[in-house]
């Protein structure tokens, strides 16, 4: 019925989550409010790691997607889990680092890396910088020369697979902001500039094909690509790559309408083409790494609002509106990123009323989901909104001046704030 095992519907019809009312959960800490189930969230890192000693004997590592929701529990709950990071920004290292998170597992990544970032994560002592342009490459040699170190780096390579994805979120092929395209020969280029430094020590490759992607070919395809690159390297340069960086982008299901291939679906499959591809050039299969997020954090949690007012339009459509919206979770507004939406109250009731949900902000497109069928619901009802782990927090904004939601983990069944909700003298801190 729903889209992950963390959600259950109790003997009241009142929709849970790790066990924990969510009417109760929206009673005590107040809406808007996103929770999660940690017990989701730690088993999902847990299927990642058994694959891995699974498909590739351990000689790998999950790197959770610090971009689809970051904070301090999360960074301390990846660690917990033998997981390394993938970071984006500087403020990303910072709060791993805050928690004393391991910084040799640490993966740098970003198309437009500052100096101070850079400058940040050489000093800190990040396990992998991932350059994306020849400019960073030359950057990190400098920096490399004044801290007197020898950085470890891969190099982002975009292996010309469309993934079939909404043309945002696609960034493997040609036509992308990020990384080395293998098409035109910047990547070989890339990779002699690194050989030919002292001070750089290229120990691996990274590709991502995009995210939400159902079907597992293109994954399979971008492995071959990239082992096929790895001989090309060897061949050229005599230097054999280690580790192989494979992203992450693993489909999952949000409505009744996605079909994912589930995460062994997967899996399964890209490890049989890495082998296949390492025999087949003559090359030691590489140290793996992944980088889900999505797959990891999303489907474990849940948006909560309180419904304001139901505005009915006859023949046109009925509106409901929310104490959230784009401030929270700008999905709808950027994508067309559809929704699960119940009345949290009557979770286990039969939808009898087509509603768009609509945000508090002072903007048309303020959408949280337009014909989301649901049972009827009136003023002062807490609406849940399913699925909203990943890009919703981390894309949050004060637009209008609206603070960001507190944020909850629940833990067999009992909840804990793990972000406080933003106070208006918070968000004026920073004013002169």
């Amino acid at each position: 019925m729903f889209v992950s095992d963390s959600l259950n519907v109790n003997k009241e019809g009142h929709l849970t989550i790790g066990g924990a009312d969510t009417l109760d959960l929206a009673k005590n800490f107040g809406t808007p409010l996103i929770v999660y189930s940690e017990d989701g969230i730690r088993k999902n890192f847990k299927f990642f790691n058994s694959s891995i000693q699974e498909y590739y004997g351990g000689n790998g590592r999950v790197l959770y997607a610090s971009k689809a929701f970051c904070c301090k529990e999360m960074c301390r709950i990846a660690e917990s889990e033998n997981a390394g990071l993938d970071v984006v920004s500087g403020g990303e290292i910072y709060t791993a680092l805050s928690v004393g998170f391991p910084e040799d597992r640490l993966y740098f990544h970003g198309n437009n890396k500052t100096y101070n970032e850079l400058e940040y994560a050489v000093k800190s002592g990040v396990g992998r910088i991932i350059a994306d342009n020849i400019e960073e490459i030359k950057t990190l040699e400098s920096l490399a020369e004044k801290y007197g170190k020898k950085i470890d780096v891969y190099l982002r390579v975009k292996p010309g697979i469309d993934a079939h994805t909404h043309k945002f979120i696609r960034t493997g092929q040609i036509d992308s902001k990020f990384g080395f395209a293998l098409e035109t020969g910047e990547a070989m280029d890339a990779v002699r500039e690194c050989t030919k430094s002292k001070k750089l020590n290229l120990c691996g490759m990274h590709c991502h094909i995009g995210s939400q992607i159902f079907d597992p070919s293109p994954f399979v395809l971008a492995a071959e690509v990239m082992m096929k690159f790895l001989s090309d390297i060897q061949r050229e340069t005599g230097i054999t790559i280690t580790e192989l960086d494979l992203g992450g982008g693993f489909g999952i299901k949000y409505t009744e309408n996605d079909k994912p291939v589930g995460l062994d679906g997967y899996m399964r499959p890209v490890s049989e083409q890495i082998k296949k591809s390492a025999e087949k050039y003559s090359l030691p299969v590489p140290y793996i790494l992944l980088e889900p997020g999505r797959s990891i954090a999303a489907a474990e949690a849940v948006t909560l609002y309180t419904v304001g007012a139901v505005k009915k339009i006859p023949n046109i459509r009925n509106y409901v509106s929310i104490d959230g919206g784009m401030t929270d979770n700008p999905r709808y507004i950027l994508y067309q990123a559809e929704y699960t939406v119940l009345n949290a109250g009557k979770a286990d009731a039969l939808p009898d009323t087509t509603v768009t949900v609509a945000g508090k902000c002072c903007e048309t497109g303020d959408l949280i989901q337009e014909n989301a069928k649901i049972k009827e619901v009136k003023a002062g009802d807490i609406l849940a909104v399913l699925t909203t782990g990943a890009y919703c927090y981390s894309m949050a904004s004060n637009y209008n001046r609206v603070e960001r939601p507190e944020v909850v983990f629940v833990t067999d069944g009992i909840p804990r704030t793990v972000i406080r909700r933003e106070t208006y003298e918070q968000m004026a801190q920073n004013d002169i």
